[in-house]
C-alpha cells in the first residue's frame, strides 16, 4: 500500500512548497471580521485541495524556477501585500491656508480620541484630536447617524478612541471654519470614567505622574510635535551641509567628561526580579576584597556613555565632518528642573576646524532650527506664544534673526563684577558661570541676544579641550541663549599628543582607558573641533516650559524610573 502511493521522485519539501504549507494551513475560518477590515481578504481554501496542492508542489518543484511557482503560488492561494497609503489626518484637513473650506461637501473619515462631547436635545458636538495638530475635529451629530445609539446610551466619552464618516461643511461656531457632519460613528476602544484628563485644568506636576496619559493634552501633544520637528531639522541642516551622521555608542569604559558621575552597567548584579532579594556577598570578589570585574560581562567596568563625541572625533579623522545624535546619561544626583539622567545629545565634529570654525557653525545651526519651527509650527508656537510664555515667537525670532555676540571669558567676568546686580554666587576669575551669571549676560547685558564666551580656564573645563598660548586657558566656547543659559557647550579639541597625555595625568585619568583616542593623535592628526548641545534644553527654549522633565517623552531623575 505503501508503495502505491511512493512518487516516481524524492518527495521532498522544497522552501516555497514548504512555505505555502504552513502559510496556508487554515486556524480558524470561523473567526469574525474585526471592526476594520483588512485591506485584502483570503478565500477559504479546503483541506483536500490545500494537501494537494503541497503534495503537488513537492513532486514538481524541480521543473519550475522559484519565480514560476512563487507566482503560481500567489495566484491559488494568496495575494499580494496591500499597498502602504498615507491616512488623512485632522491636520491635512484643516492645516492648510483656507483652514478645510477647500474640503467642504467632501465625505471624509476621522479617526482619533474623544477630547469633549456635549450632547443637546437635537444634536451632539463631538471634539476629536488625532494629534496630527492642535486643533480638534468638530464633528456634528444627529440622531439619524448611523452608530448614535452608542452616544446615547453614554458608551462614547471623553478620552475614547472612535471613528467617524461625515461630510466637511461650513462651521456655524465662530472658532473653526469647517465642521464634519457625522454619518456614521464607531466606537473602536471605550474610556473608563476614571480618565484622569478632563476638559478641566490640571497641573504639569500631576502629567508627570500619568506621563503615558500627557501627550493627549494640548501643551504636551504641542511639545511633541515641536520636538519632532526640531529633531528633523536638526538632521536637515547637517545633512545639507556634508555632515555624516554616526551611531556612537550607548556602554563604553571612558568618561568623556572626567566627572566619574556615570552609571555603571554589569552582569555581576542578578538581572530581573532576582536583583532585589540578592546578598551584596553574591559579587564576586578578589583576594584583596575589591569587586573582580574579570567575571564581569566585558570583563572589566563598563558605563552608559555621558557623551559620544570621543567616538565622533575617530569618524571626523576619517570622514572629515560628522555628528552623532543619541541618548546620553548622566548620574548627578540633581533634583531640579534644569537636569535629567537620561537625555538626547547632537554632538557634531569637525575635522581641519578650529575654535572659530566650531562658532559659526553651531551659530548657524541654531538660527536653522528656530526659523524651521517658526515656519514650520505655526499652530503650536502660536499656542506656547498664548499659554506658555509670552512673547517667545518675538524671542525666537531675534535669534534667528541677529548676530551673536561673542567675547572671552576674561570679558565676561569683568562685566558681571561691574553688574549692579547682587549673584548669588559670586564671581571672580577661575569660577565655573552659573545659570544666573550666563542669563544676566544673555538676557539683560545684551538684550536678549545670544552670547558666546570662550577661551575659559582650563581647571574648569575637560581634559580634550586644546590648551592656549598662554597656558591658562583652553579653546573652548558656550553658546548661552535668554530664558536657558548655556545651550551649546564646545571646543577646539586636543590634537597634540603629548599636551593630551599631561592632560590625562593632571586629571589623574588612566591613559589605558583611552588608548583608542590617543592612537588618534599618532596617525595623522588634524586640528578639530566640536560642540554638544542638549536636545532637551533646546526643545525647553523653543517651546517655553520651564521644567525640563517636560521636554521629554519620559523623564529619568533620580528616585523615578517609571513608564
Amino acid at each position: 500500500m505503501a508503495a502505491a502511493f511512493a512518487p516516481s521522485t524524492t518527495l521532498r519539501l522544497r522552501p516555497y512548497s514548504t512555505l505555502r504549507c504552513l502559510s496556508f494551513y487554515p486556524k480558524n475560518l470561523t473567526k469574525p471580521y474585526p471592526v476594520f477590515p483588512p485591506l485584502i481578504r483570503r478565500s477559504p481554501i479546503s483541506p483536500r485541495r490545500l494537501f494537494s496542492s503541497v503534495i503537488s508542489g513537492a513532486l514538481h518543484s524541480g521543473e519550475r524556477t522559484k519565480s514560476e511557482l512563487a507566482e503560481k503560488q500567489m495566484g491559488e492561494m494568496g495575494s499580494k501585500v496591500g499597498e502602504f497609503r498615507k491616512k488623512l489626518k485632522i491636520v491635512d484637513v484643516k492645516g492648510g491656508p483656507n483652514e478645510g473650506l477647500d474640503r467642504v461637501g467632501q465625505m471624509i473619515v476621522v479617526a482619533g480620541w474623544v477630547r469633549t462631547l456635549r450632547a443637546q436635545s437635537s444634536v451632539t458636538f463631538i471634539e476629536v484630536n488625532d494629534g496630527s495638530c492642535l486643533s480638534n475635529m468638530q464633528c456634528v451629530m444627529t440622531s439619524d447617524a448611523e452608530g448614535y445609539d452608542q452616544v446615547k446610551s453614554g458608551l462614547i466619552t471623553t478620552g475614547a478612541s472612535i471613528w467617524i464618516q461625515g461630510n466637511v461643511v461650513p462651521s456655524q461656531g465662530s472658532k473653526q471654519k469647517v465642521e464634519l457632519k457625522v454619518n456614521k460613528i464607531v466606537l473602536v476602544g471605550k474610556s473608563d470614567p476614571s480618565y484622569p484628563i478632563q476638559k478641566k485644568r490640571v497641573s504639569r506636576e500631576f502629567l508627570r505622574t500619568k506621563a503615558h496619559l500627557r501627550p493627549r493634552t494640548n501643551t504636551f501633544g504641542a511639545v511633541a510635535r515641536v520636538r519632532n520637528a526640531l529633531a528633523y531639522a536638526t538632521h536637515k541642516f547637517f545633512q545639507e551641509n556634508g555632515f555624516i551622521w554616526i551611531s556612537s555608542p550607548i556602554i563604553t569604559a571612558s568618561d568623556c567628561e572626567g566627572a566619574g558621575e556615570q552609571f555603571c552597567v554589569t552582569t555581576l548584579i542578578p538581572s530581573s526580579r532576582e536583583a532585589a532579594e540578592s546578598p551584596v556577598d553574591a559579587i564576586p570578589k578578589t583576594k584583596d576584597g575589591l569587586i573582580d570585574w574579570s567575571q564581569d560581562f566585558f570583563e572589566k567596568p563598563a558605563f552608559l556613555t555621558v557623551s559620544g563625541q570621543l567616538n565622533a572625533e575617530t569618524y571626523a579623522t576619517a570622514l572629515s565632518n560628522v555628528y552623532t545624535f543619541g541618548p546620553t546619561f548622566r548620574a548627578e544626583n540633581s533634583n531640579t528642573s534644569r537636569h535629567l539622567a537620561e537625555f538626547w545629545m547632537i554632538e557634531p565634529e569637525l575635522a581641519f576646524a578650529d575654535l572659530k570654525d566650531d562658532m559659526a557653525c553651531a551659530t548657524a545651526y541654531l538660527q536653522y532650527v528656530v526659523r524651521y519651527i517658526l515656519d514650520n509650527c505655526k499652530e503650536d508656537m502660536d499656542f506656547f506664544n498664548t499659554w506658555i510664555e509670552k512673547g517667545i515667537i518675538d524671542r525666537l525670532s531675534t535669534v534667528a534673526e541677529r548676530d551673536f555676540v561673542q567675547l572671552s571669558y576674561t570679558d565676561a567676568i569683568e562685566l558681571l563684577i561691574k553688574a549692579k546686580k547682587k549673584f548669588e554666587f559670586p564671581v571672580k576669575w577661575g569660577c565655573d558661570l552659573q545659570s544666573e551669571h550666563e542669563r544676566y549676560l544673555t538676557e539683560e547685558a545684551f538684550g536678549g541676544c545670544p552670547v558666546i564666551v570662550s577661551d575659559y580656564p582650563k581647571e574648569i573645563k575637560a581634559f580634550y579641550m586644546r590648551q592656549n598660548d598662554d597656558g591658562r586657558t583652553v579653546a573652548a566656547m558656550d553658546m548661552l541663549v535668554p530664558q536657558i543659559g548655556e545651550l551649546i557647550g564646545g571646543s577646539q579639541r586636543e590634537e597634540r599628543l603629548e599636551y593630551l597625555e599631561g592632560r590625562l595625568d593632571e586629571l589623574k585619568l588612566n591613559r589605558d582607558s583611552y588608548w583608542w583616542y590617543l592612537d588618534l593623535r599618532h596617525y595623522g592628526s588634524v586640528p578639530h573641533a566640536g560642540f554638544g548641545l542638549g536636545f532637551e534644553r533646546l526643545v525647553q527654549f523653543a517651546t517655553g516650559v520651564e521644567n525640563i522633565r517636560d521636554a521629554i517623552p519620559f523623564p529619568r531623575t533620580p528616585g523615578s524610573v517609571e513608564f
